[in-house]
């Protein structure tokens, strides 16, 4: 009943005039932000930290939360419609919702994307409110050798699932997992893989390979092969779900929801790795298989999407109960509160307790705001479609050209850029998943750094790994992954014997 009457009074904060127009002015921000890549939030929520001077605490934080989850939203609109994904949350949506788009469906993957972050916002905001301190507390139980077999069971589960084969799966991902080795050695400080580039001391962003693979290889790769292979994208047939679109899209976004929230709470790689793993669920509990890489899976664009909003949602638990940022944004806006002399952690929900339960009214808010704005927007967004081919590929060569170079002023990573736009054509050319190289990219270096953790915590022998329950069960888990398919393939080919 505490938590309700309190509750309670963060909705009379958060719903008054000024701040009702922060959450949507926040919101409106963030989509528009999400639609174009290479900007994401947390470059908005640096650009804007200024404004901490000038507006008071509540209504800042409003502010920045509305930008945040309103980007994942934006998101998975270009991913959807362009093959362009605005924030790397939403590189997954772009597998099937993309192929949806080709084959008149972009009106049902916009849809199941709006309603299933929706849905998986409002679920998670209710996680938060019932269970910040407690699912905080199980987190910060968790150590190094756990971190580092969560992300060995994450490179396994996404280089298996996605593509044809687990080869070209694995290459890809050692791809990512080597670039994601160039620039400063995080614990040693030293250079590693640069070739004496003063641009690549600080690495390569990972934004900066998500657009080059994405959206600059799908440009190319139309561009070489027009004619040779069908890209024309087909009639819209409807800017809403069917009933059976319906029923396969409710059980993903809850699944997706519960996936994504734990996640969210600890500092494993953000959304990405709930969105590849709920992608990889829903593409084995499939009824209909056939359609994921093909004409697009609904499933593969409503569990992701839920998955990616609910740990978005999450990142809020350990930011304000124990005052650890587990993503860049959550970083900026633990920065944002320090700005005002205010301190995040166990003692905040005391301290601010205004603050805190207006920030989490306001996310109720937000997200009937976002499906406000953005389910009646589906049929204007769709009409993306319509423009011509040549104007439509320039656009996102010039959204990309300009978000990429907007990030460093760098001519070096337009160059970088295009550089990788080709290797992404020939990813796409010899059939190797384009995905795991930014699995690999974004979590190659937490996992290393976990990995050292773990290993320095067990004075160097790599049993540290088995003696812990969790991370003992996680790699289980991993080995189960790769040997069971391959056994139970083995076992179903098995000749039958003769009659005698």
């Amino acid at each position: 009943m505490d938590t309700w009457a309190q509750l309670m009074g963060g909705f009379a904060t958060a719903a008054t005039p000024i701040n009702l127009l922060w959450a949507f002015v926040g919101c409106a921000l963030g989509t528009a932000i999400g639609v174009l890549p290479g900007l994401g939030p947390a470059v908005t929520v640096a650009m804007l930290l200024p404004i901490t001077s000038q507006v008071e605490p509540t209504a800042s934080m409003i502010f920045f939360a509305g930008i945040y989850y309103g980007a994942m939203y934006g998101g998975s609109t270009t991913s959807i419609l362009l093959n362009t994904p605005g924030e790397t949350g939403t590189m997954v949506t772009a597998l099937e919702g993309f192929k949806m788009a080709k084959n008149g469906r972009a009106g049902a993957a916009l849809a199941t994307a709006a309603i299933g972050s929706f849905v998986a916002g409002t679920i998670a905001t209710v996680l938060v409110t019932l269970f910040a301190p407690m699912v905080a507390e199980f987190a910060v139980k968790l150590g190094p050798p756990e971190y580092f077999c969560m992300m060995l069971l994450a490179f396994i589960t996404v280089s298996a699932v996605l593509g044809q084969s687990t080869l070209r799966g694995i290459t890809a991902l050692l791809l990512g997992l080597a670039a994601g080795l160039i620039g400063m050695d995080q614990i040693s400080g030293q250079l590693r893989y640069t070739g004496g580039i003063p641009e690549l001391m600080d690495g390569i962003e990972v934004v900066l390979i998500a657009v080059g693979l994405f959206a600059v290889g799908e440009v190319i790769y139309n561009a070489m092969y027009e004619g040779r292979s069908k890209v024309e994208i087909n009639h819209l047939s409807s800017v809403h779900m069917t009933r059976e679109e319906w029923r396969r899209s409710w059980p993903a976004w809850l699944r997706g929801t519960f996936m994504g929230f734990p996640f969210g709470t600890i500092p494993a790689g953000g959304s990405e790795i709930p969105t590849f793993l709920s992608y990889a669920t829903e593409k084995k509990l499939s009824s209909h298989p056939e359609e994921f890489g093909t004409v697009g899976a609904i499933e593969g664009v409503a569990g992701p999407e839920a998955a990616n909003n609910s740990a978005v949602t999450a990142t809020l638990v350990p930011l304000l109960t124990l005052g650890i940022p587990t993503s860049v944004t959550a970083a900026i806006l633990l920065s944002a509160l320090q700005n005002y002399g205010i301190q995040a952690g166990p003692q905040l929900f005391q301290t601010s307790s205004d603050l805190v339960w207006a920030l989490i009214a306001s996310l109720y808010i937000g997200n009937i705001m976002l499906l406000v704005l953005n389910l009646p927007l589906v049929g204007l967004w769709v009409k993306l479609l319509q423009i011509p081919k040549p104007q439509l590929y320039a656009g996102i060569l010039i959204f990309a050209t300009v978000g990429v170079y907007g990030m460093r002023q760098s001519s070096f990573d337009l160059l970088l850029m295009y550089g990788i736009g080709l290797m992404g054509v020939l990813m796409r050319r010899y059939d190797f998943p384009v995905a795991p190289v930014i699995v690999g990219m974004i979590l190659g270096p937490l996992a290393e750094a976990q990995m050292r953790n773990a290993l320095s915590i067990g004075e160097g022998h790599w049993t540290i790994f088995l003696d812990r329950p969790m991370s003992a069960t996680l790699l289980a888990v991993a080995v189960a992954c790769l040997v069971v398919p391959r056994v139970w393939a083995l076992l179903s080919k098995k000749p039958k014997p003769h009659r005698a």
